[in-house]
């Protein structure tokens, strides 16, 4: 055990942690101008590939859907030996049975919205079509992201920068200090890539059942293009600066009540069984923080994966996506959207939020209430019902409040619930009404400390 921090590391120790690093940093977090739009290098080599893949994805995404239903019921009923005794296939697979109805259900789904065929509030663009079309999206960021991830995970990075936050995280958040990479790879990217950050984590044994569940509800934060989208289209994007602002600190100062009462206290301290407690928070005598965080980076870079192992990660991450979590996405999000087009169930549960909203002095409370849940379905679905408010307050309020949310069932929800992470349908759903109801009142509050209106 080493007892001098002050250790002088090889120019190829240094090199093996900065570069894959500084790689991770510039693809995933460093914000660049677009063609007139701030985004990020995964946002713009994600946008290549849609373009690229436009005329076969809608086919590759329906043709996986269906093979994870298919293969999925000859591991169930027929137990062959190729997918059996073969880890890979076994763990893609194989299922229980609510998540077997699930892949069957999405592969129904998938094919009826693919051909046109079958029941209009199953193929409906309000419906199964704007599912099919959120999961070509989804698919080709992972299709890229999948392979790139490790940059950030596996050569030191996260564990620098975790160790040189922890003080503040830890006494605040209850978090490990590497939670803020997750925090800006979904704050300027995208938030789903965030939540399999976040995800990985876990599964690799870097953060408790708790820890995860945290981050992902709490800190996979909207991305800064999709909010400069949101903005637009609920007409407040001339005050997009304060917007962002009261944004970022609502969800901050949420996350730190919520992570203190229930349900997301009551999760355990543990970590994934499968590989159990992998992270280094001690720190030895005679280091500084700084020379400790470096140390850990170093030795982490140096178990760093090289490239064939980068891309076999990366397959089964992109296939975990394509053929575990796109089922669930296709059947979780195609029924949720047809009880809110087609039945007034949001209607009648967003009624407590009615009285909720006249009370804090929200114009048209009543009327405006379902944005109020809505957004747990899919994070669009606020702004469409906002566009035609006519109260700037209102807009501003809501549309903020729909980015804080974040906790909706056609993305994060889903890839949460499809994952090993210990989540419940039930908590996620209970976390998103103590998020609305805690930050509603704080962004009413930060609109008038701005003195917006």
């Amino acid at each position: 055990m080493e007892s001098q921090g002050n250790r002088t590391y090889t120019l190829q120790e240094l090199c093996r942690f900065l570069i894959p690093s500084v790689l991770g940093t510039v693809i995933f977090l460093l914000p660049i101008q677009w063609q007139g739009n701030m985004t990020i290098l995964i946002g713009i080599i994600t946008d290549l590939m849609q373009k690229l893949l436009a005329p076969v994805i809608t086919t590759v995404v329906v043709a996986a859907i269906v093979l994870s239903a298919v293969c999925s019921t000859v591991r169930r009923f027929l137990k062959p030996a190729w997918i059996v005794e073969s880890e890979r296939w076994n763990s893609l697979f194989s299922c229980n049975t609510f998540y077997y109805v699930c892949r069957v259900l999405g592969a129904v789904f998938a094919v009826m919205v693919y051909f046109g065929a079958g029941f209009h509030v199953v193929v409906s663009p309000d419906t199964g079509g704007t599912m099919l079309n959120l999961l070509k999206t989804i698919t080709v960021w992972f299709m890229a992201a999948a392979f790139l991830i490790p940059l950030l995970t596996d050569f030191g990075i996260m564990d620098y920068v975790g160790t040189m936050l922890r003080r503040v995280t830890r006494p605040v958040f209850r978090l490990p200090g590497r939670a803020a990479v997750d925090l800006l790879a979904s704050w300027l990217g995208s938030n789903t890539v965030g939540a399999v950050l976040t995800i990985k984590q876990y599964e690799r044994g870097y953060y408790t059942a708790r820890e995860a569940i945290v981050i992902a509800c709490c800190f996979s934060a909207v991305s800064l293009p999709f909010s400069l989208v949101i903005a637009a289209m609920i007409g407040v994007d001339h005050l997009f600066v304060p917007f962002y602002l009261i944004v970022t600190i609502t969800g901050v100062l949420s996350a730190a009540v919520m992570i203190r009462i229930p349900p997301l206290c009551l999760y355990p301290e543990e970590f994934c069984p499968d590989v159990g407690k992998q992270v280094k928070e001690e720190e030895l005598e005679g280091y500084t923080m700084h020379q400790w965080a470096l140390k850990l980076a170093v030795e982490k870079a140096a178990k760093g994966p090289g490239l064939k192992q980068i891309l076999v990660s990366g397959l089964d991450t992109f296939m975990g996506i394509v053929f575990q979590t796109a089922p669930i996405v296709m059947a979780f999000g195609t029924i949720a959207c047809m009880v809110e087009a087609y039945t007034p169930v949001f209607e009648w549960l967003s009624i407590p939020f009615g009285y909720y909203l006249q009370l804090l002095g929200i114009e048209d409370a009543f009327s405006v209430a379902p944005a109020t849940i809505i957004g747990f379905i899919d994070m669009f679905l606020p702004s469409i019902l906002l566009a035609g408010v006519g109260s700037l307050k209102t807009r501003f309020v809501l549309g903020a409040l729909s980015l804080v949310q974040i906790i909706y069932i056609t993305e994060i929800g889903s890839i949460l619930i499809s994952s090993k992470v210990p989540v419940k349908l039930k908590d996620l759903c209970c976390i998103f009404l103590e998020k609305t109801v805690l930050a509603l009142p704080i962004i009413i509050l930060l609109t008038k400390m701005f003195r917006l209106f």
